[in-house]
């Protein structure tokens, strides 16, 4: 009888401290994988502003309303390099001012930099889940202006830890909410991971 009761303890104490070593690696491992998984959406938040950025100075000043139109832009586009002959401020400066404009393909650039335009729309860690993609125009303080957003909801990209029962290791952790850059409501091409 005493071998049972023996036997019944040291498989309690074994249980015991197997839910205390899981109840420790479940934190750790969900903050890890929070970091890794949330950076590689961020870079890739950040090309696709990148590329935003190109596109509008493609456009004179409009976004991208689709990944199909900032992909076709980028690969057709050209970027305008304007160079100033002569300086209209210096006051010894007599001749005439002249602008030399080129054109440089926008594809040579964004090949340069290593950037792949056919898989920019797809979240990292998912199954083929793209951005969210938004462009229009609104009148902010009586101009009207060129706004974007691109984001995607924190759960598409987390796995298994896109689960809100996770928030109890982080506060600020809310899977439902947008990860993402730009605003619909105002000109801002911030990304909400900056603040």
């Amino acid at each position: 009888m005493k071998l049972v009761i023996n036997l019944l303890l040291f498989a309690l104490i074994g249980g015991l401290a197997y839910l205390l070593v899981y109840s420790i690696q479940e934190p750790i491992k969900f903050k890890a994988e929070k970091d890794k998984r949330q950076n590689a959406v961020i870079d890739k938040l950040i090309t696709i502003r990148k590329m935003q950025e190109f596109y509008r100075d493609i456009k004179g000043g409009e976004f991208a309303p689709s990944f199909d139109s900032l992909s076709y832009t980028l690969k057709t586009g050209d970027f305008r390099n304007i160079k100033v002959v002569g300086d209209p401020d210096d006051p010894n400066f007599s001749g005439k001012i002249t602008y030399d404009t080129t054109y440089i393909p926008a594809i040579d650039t964004i090949e340069a930099l290593g950037i792949n335009l056919d898989s920019l729309a797809y979240v990292p860690y998912t199954d083929g889940i793209k951005f969210e993609i938004q462009a229009d125009t609104l009148t902010y303080q009586s101009t009207l202006v060129n706004v974007v957003q691109v984001g995607v909801p924190i759960k598409s990209f987390m796995g298994q830890y896109g689960d809100p029962k996770y928030a109890r290791y982080d506060n600020s952790y809310k899977p439902n909410n947008l990860i993402k850059f730009g605003d619909m409501t105002k000109p801002n091409l911030a990304g909400n991971w900056e603040r």
